[in-house]
């Protein structure tokens, strides 16, 4: 269903590109993403998130462009383990073994700066938005249904950061292959186990992108 709606998002930037291509300088990128996400659970180590989407960016010029994030994973097991009961001020998990499915979708925008060599660009940014997963909320009820006193939560939507950077091959004047993006994301989850409301993650992005407008 997320990777559904990644599509869904990122075939009007496609279409747009194609259509106003020859008057605008921009990119649209379609890709496979990594998230390596941090719940900030105690008992729950990183979890794996594999998923892609895409991207579109407008080149003011050579070096500064902006840009639009929208990335999509697939569900991943979320399971915790406690052999005695855990008890904070949020309210008690008893001891046993949870196990629920979450997933996560991102939405981001922001400055990119790039450095268009012959063969090579290789670019540097900084993203802001939002994010959601399903993951604390699916858990939550599980521990509820087991006779934990938890809050319960939503799907959320916080804030969401990413800092890195990339590099993109040339393999014509129309078409680069994203060899590799990097980024670091924060996220800020409420956690409704622990007072910890920061997650730190990384993600990869790799993929095809298409250029339209002219030299860049």
């Amino acid at each position: 269903m997320i990777l559904r709606n990644v599509m869904f998002v990122c075939a009007p930037i496609v279409l747009a590109a194609t259509a106003f291509g020859q008057s605008e300088r921009f990119d649209a990128s379609a890709d496979y993403s990594y998230l390596r996400f941090n719940p900030s659970l105690t008992g729950l180590q990183t979890r794996s998130f594999n998923g892609g989407g895409g991207s579109f960016q407008f080149n003011f010029s050579k070096l500064l462009a902006i840009k639009a994030d929208f990335q999509g994973y697939g569900s991943t097991s979320w399971t915790v383990r406690y052999s005695t009961p855990i008890v904070t001020p949020k309210g008690t998990t008893p001891a046993g073994t949870y196990t629920s499915n979450g997933n996560q979708f991102t939405w981001m925008f922001g400055p990119v700066v790039r450095i268009p060599l012959k063969k090579v660009t290789p670019f540097g940014e900084v993203l802001f938005g939002g994010s959601n997963t399903n993951g604390y909320s699916t858990l939550s009820w599980e521990i509820v249904a087991g006779g934990g006193t938890i809050q319960l939560t939503g799907t959320q939507h916080p804030f969401t950061m990413a800092v890195g950077g990339g590099l993109d091959l040339h393999v014509s004047k129309v078409m680069a292959v994203r060899l590799g993006e990097v980024d670091y994301v924060l996220t800020r989850y409420t956690n409704p186990f622990t007072n910890t409301n920061n997650q730190n993650n990384f993600r990869y992005v790799g993929g095809v992108v298409f250029k339209f407008g002219g030299e860049q």
